[in-house]
């Protein structure tokens, strides 16, 4: 199971980088935009900060197959271990397919249903993103397609995973994992919630007040 920060934030990721197992970070041309910051001095400081052994990715802006390809080479011209975003289009499609020729890895990404992200596993992509809120906001059901294209990729292309993206709570986050995603990529504001819920805090200030009161210090 590989966790992904799906962010440009540097502070962000220097933050939680240091407390959670993460595989890497996800950037798209929204999230750059965020941060004001010219793409390959954001994703090198990205990269600075999460070490080369972990994964980094970026999206093309290109909308036609050969600036799609173009950008893909640009981009891993300058990051060497970059998995490149291909949004899943026709001319993605083809994108996908000549960048797996060439060696270059990538993500189908804005994936809104099984068969859609089915097709650009079949073109060579390693990672396929399905959007689940959007899916859902879109009156679908997010964790349904992530269970379909897991189930198609397990049984036609296993070298391929799935990596759930687009949430807005923790139990979506744990419903495609338990519906077999091999990988998600959580926003920090999503992330965090995992790990601070106020339940936890009054558990450990109760624990803290019995220990005091019987060994009056706050420490074994």
């Amino acid at each position: 199971m590989e966790l992904f920060l799906d962010t440009a934030n540097l502070a962000d990721v220097e933050r939680l980088a240091k407390i959670l197992p993460i595989h890497g970070v996800t950037t798209n041309p929204s999230i750059i935009a965020k941060e004001k910051r010219p793409l390959l001095s954001a994703l090198s400081e990205l990269q600075q900060i999460i070490g080369k052994d972990k994964l980094l990715f970026a999206q093309t802006i290109a909308h036609d197959t050969q600036g799609m390809i173009k950008e893909a080479q640009y981009l891993r011209e300058h990051i060497d271990n970059l998995i490149v975003k291909i949004p899943v289009t026709a001319e993605g499609l083809s994108a996908i397919k000549a960048l797996t020729q060439q060696g270059i890895p990538t993500l189908g990404t804005a994936v809104y249903g099984a068969g859609q992200g089915f097709l650009a596993a079949l073109a060579g992509a390693k990672y396929i993103a399905p959007y689940v809120n959007r899916i859902d906001a879109q009156g679908g059901d997010g964790i349904c397609a992530v269970r379909e294209l897991n189930t198609l990729l397990r049984l036609h292309k296993p070298e391929t995973k799935v990596c759930a993206a687009s949430f807005r709570t923790p139990r979506q986050v744990l419903d495609c994992m338990l519906a077999g995603a091999g990988s998600v990529t959580v926003g920090p504001d999503v992330i965090e919630l995992f790990i601070q819920d106020p339940a936890v805090f009054a558990a450990i200030d109760k624990f803290d007040q019995d220990w005091f009161r019987a060994f009056n210090k706050n420490s074994l």
